[in-house]
């Protein structure tokens, strides 16, 4: 290699590298100042919030799914069983709860105190069996132990009679407020357990949380999922972002809020309209994807840009060009 071919070779080093330079840091034709980056597509792993074997998987890869549509199916078996038992104690406690707060009925009330009558006869009677077999038994026709038995039978009477005036008694009361306040929040307590089994059981089927297409098919059905299991993974059709650098003395030219126009290197020459909507505060050196050995040492700031229409042709890592038409003040 001669010496001229080495001017040459090291004259044109040093145009490559300065044009990356400009078009890097900004190219002022018309005040516009141009930047490049990268399609930021955000992906979701989807996973279900319960455990169970997977029963069956909706979509295959590079499926378009919209937000809310079910994409895979746990069996349910156990949690549907789980639920209907929730509701069955949720209602039992629900009854209770009014029996509590409504008191008891007149019909109860009303059986109650015919008991007590019931048991003031008994009582009355054995009283008198007493009285008549204590004077037979001093005129001396009446065994000692005939008289104890009608003691006791006296007695009996008097304690099933002193049960069923208090019973009587509490069924006017009514509960305590302590009781009812106990079954309220029993009730309380069925009611949560009931809707929490239901919540497990809507788990049971996996949604979309947005727009977007489906790009790894992770588990089939027969394989056991749970919350550290993702089962597909979904590629968001919105937010698209477009992350890129700028270099401190520019970063004026382009604030929060900015209107930019992105291009990619579709030969048609379609163009986006995007809205600067992050700019890091913080500096860093110049990412190797967007470098040249000249700005290694260089400081950039992050930008976030936000594509306000994109379509299908923006795709994860494409490389885009940033425009920004007017100086912003």
């Amino acid at each position: 290699m001669n010496a001229r071919t080495r001017i040459v070779i090291v004259a044109a080093v040093i145009l490559i590298a300065a044009g990356g330079w400009f078009a890097f840091s900004g190219v002022r034709t018309g005040g516009a100042l141009t930047l490049y980056g990268n399609v930021d597509i955000r992906q979701v792993d989807l996973a279900f919030a319960v455990e169970g074997p997977i029963k069956e998987v909706l979509v295959d890869e590079g499926a378009a799914v919209t937000a809310g549509q079910p994409v895979a199916r746990l069996d349910d078996s156990a949690y549907r069983h789980a639920a209907a038992q929730a509701d069955a104690t949720a209602a039992q406690a629900k009854a209770a709860l009014a029996k509590a707060t409504n008191g008891n009925r007149i019909e109860d009330i009303d059986a109650a105190r015919e008991a007590v009558n019931e048991a003031r006869a008994r009582f009355t009677n054995a009283d008198d069996i007493l009285k008549r077999q204590q004077s037979l038994l001093t005129e001396g026709n009446a065994a000692r132990q005939t008289v104890d038995n009608a003691r006791r039978d006296l007695q009996v009477a008097r304690a099933g009679l002193s049960a069923r005036e208090a019973t009587l008694r509490a069924m006017q009361q009514g509960l305590r407020v302590e009781d009812i306040d106990a079954a309220r929040s029993a009730a309380d307590a069925a009611a949560a357990a009931a809707a929490a089994a239901h919540y497990r059981l809507d788990q049971t089927t996996l949604a979309a949380p947005n727009v977007g297409t489906v790009v790894t098919r992770i588990r089939e059905p027969g394989a056991m999922a749970g919350p550290n299991a993702p089962v597909l993974t979904l590629a968001l059709d919105r937010p698209v972002w477009v992350r890129s650098y700028v270099p401190g003395p520019m970063l004026g030219r382009v604030p929060p809020g900015t209107k930019v126009t992105v291009a990619n290197d579709d030969p048609s020459g379609k163009t986006y309209q995007g809205t600067v909507g992050f700019v890091s505060p913080t500096a860093e050196f110049t990412p190797k994807a967007v470098e040249t050995p000249e700005l290694r040492t260089d400081l950039v700031y992050r930008l976030r840009i936000i594509v306000d229409t994109p379509d299908n042709t923006l795709r994860q890592g494409m490389p885009v060009t940033i425009t920004v038409t007017k100086p912003q003040s």
